[in-house]
């Protein structure tokens, strides 16, 4: 992967935010720690946030780390993190859906799924590679292509993807619980009870979110194991589709429309991506942040996506019915049925997996908001943890009888605006801060003063135009743009994602480019 110089001023490092405040154009040799910045902030709290900090609560938020206070940790933790993000019940239903909404045979969901994950997890690892070359989360390095204003778009976007993620795993969760032991445990509590699980680690921070999915991956992947086995002794019906799967254009359109929602469930990690190493050191080679990056998505992704395709195989009739009447979490408590009270505890343990998935939504979440500007910065990251937290529980409750809707429907959303992102990200990288590009790196002291950022206008005129192929390429319920119409049959074809990186793709070099040559950053 091709280096682009990250150049910092010599002896300087991150200022706070009191003081760019009060001297934007001035440098600090040394920088306060985040700890003593909140403690000064917040005084008459100090008891108590010096507890927190002391039992391992982390400080920073979405200030840069520099150089000297990055931490040599083994890179493997970056492939396990991913492996247990993904290994997890959540990702089970994005297989179901390509029986469930596209009636795909196995053969040709197998194929949509490693095509599309393939996609997004080149996009997200490239992401990933930006955490140690720069010490800043994934959303402040959007401020080098689209400026401060772009990065509050960006940001808001994020935040609802983030909750977006979570919603879809509260309720999968509070579903299973639900049906370990049916009319026993209201569905709502089990949203909640899920919910209150996620909080924990986020609410800590850094190491401890690290920390918790070094481990997560291990027992999930053998429940993966177990599903499989059993679905198999159950009996997959390979063809069980073949009569109702589409033929000619029509088929066409549902591998579009599902490669849609496989490439959202992937590329969807990448506006967090940098965010879980941006503590490495910087010297870290980008190649293997790729590669690990790459195969801690791309392998779980993959694997789990196509039990869950498998499982909608099976067609005795005790199964169907099941899936009829509780969905995924009915099917997989029919599935793990001949074990009884075996079986409920794999239930148990599935419900909780989710947990491994939703703690960097919320975490994210929470340094999104504070990415929206300075005076959502002050505020500590861990009490943005409280507020997600408490958004998605609600809208969790307030949807758990639509998940399926909720799913198909988000991550297909989801897609359009990743793409248009992940392009112009990667254009500014290697085109405009390349070595002996017009910029020739980043100057990266200048995270936190707009005056010295892009103005964003070429970032955000990009993202218009890749919006606005998003509409004319989408194909969803409620809306069908009339490119979408026309590649696909009645119902189109959901080309939203690849149209809105093409007209991002297309238009953003020549925006950036008169953007630099009049303004000059």
């Amino acid at each position: 992967m091709a280096e682009t110089r990250f150049s910092l001023p010599a002896g300087s490092e991150t200022q706070s935010y009191e003081d760019k405040e009060k001297n934007p154009g001035t440098q600090r040799t040394l920088e306060a720690s985040p700890d003593d910045v909140i403690l000064n902030r917040f005084s008459f709290m100090g008891p108590v946030l010096s507890k927190l900090f002391a039992s391992g609560v982390e400080a920073r938020g979405v200030e840069r780390v520099p150089e000297d206070q990055r931490e040599t940790k083994n890179m493997w933790n970056n492939l396990l993190m991913w492996w247990s993000v993904n290994t997890v019940l959540t990702t089970l239903p994005i297989g179901v859906l390509a029986q469930e909404f596209f009636t795909l045979t196995l053969p040709h969901a197998i194929a949509t799924i490693f095509c599309f994950a393939a996609l997004g997890a080149v996009a997200t690892s490239f992401v990933a590679t930006l955490g140690p070359k720069t010490g800043l989360r994934t959303m402040i390095i959007t401020r080098f292509s689209s400026g401060y204003v772009g990065c509050t778009i960006y940001s808001v976007l994020n935040i609802l993807t983030q909750l977006g993620f979570s919603v879809t795993a509260v309720i999968l969760g509070g579903q299973t619980l639900a049906s370990i032991n049916p009319g026993t445990l209201p569905l709502v509590a089990g949203v909640v009870i899920v919910g209150l699980g996620s909080l924990i680690p986020c609410f800590i921070g850094y190491n401890m979110v690290h920390h918790y999915e070094r481990y997560a991956w291990m027992v999930l992947f053998i429940v993966m194991l177990f599903l499989l086995g059993l679905g198999g002794h159950a009996g997959f019906e390979i063809n069980a589709q073949k009569p109702f799967e589409d033929t000619g254009k029509a088929l066409s359109s549902d591998i579009l429309s599902f490669g849609g929602i496989v490439f959202g469930s992937v590329a969807g990690w990448s506006p967090v991506a940098a965010d879980y190493n941006c503590r490495l050191p910087a010297n870290t080679p980008s190649i293997k942040i790729f590669t690990l990056t790459f195969f801690g998505l791309f392998i779980p992704i993959t694997f789990v996506e196509i039990v869950g395709a498998l499982l909608m195989t099976i067609t005795k009739e005790e199964y169907t019915d099941a899936f009829t009447a509780g969905g995924t979490g009915g099917l997989l408590g029919q599935v793990l049925s001949p074990w009884k009270g075996g079986g409920k505890f794999i239930l148990f343990l599935l419900a909780f997996s989710v947990i491994a998935n939703n703690v960097p939504n919320t975490y994210s979440a929470a340094l999104s908001i504070q990415a929206l500007g300075r005076p959502f910065a002050k505020v500590p990251r861990f009490f943005w943890t409280l507020v997600i937290f408490a958004a998605y529980t609600i809208a969790g409750v307030v949807g758990r009888e639509h998940f399926a809707e909720i799913l198909s429907n988000f991550l297909s959303i989801l897609s359009y605006w990743t793409a248009f992102f992940i392009v112009i990200v990667a254009e500014e990288h290697f085109i405009f801060r390349r070595p002996g590009g017009r910029l020739g790196g980043y100057n990266l002291d200048d995270w936190d003063t707009p005056s010295r950022l892009p103005l964003g206008i070429a970032g955000i005129l990009a993202a218009c135009f890749g919006v606005a192929g998003a509409v004319v390429g989408m194909a969803e319920v409620w809306y069908i743009g009339p490119i979408g119409l026309k590649a696909g049959a009645a119902f189109g074809a959901d080309l939203g994602f690849e149209l809105a990186a093409a007209f991002s793709g297309i238009t953003y070099p020549v925006f950036r480019w008169l953007e630099i040559r009049y303004t000059g950053r």
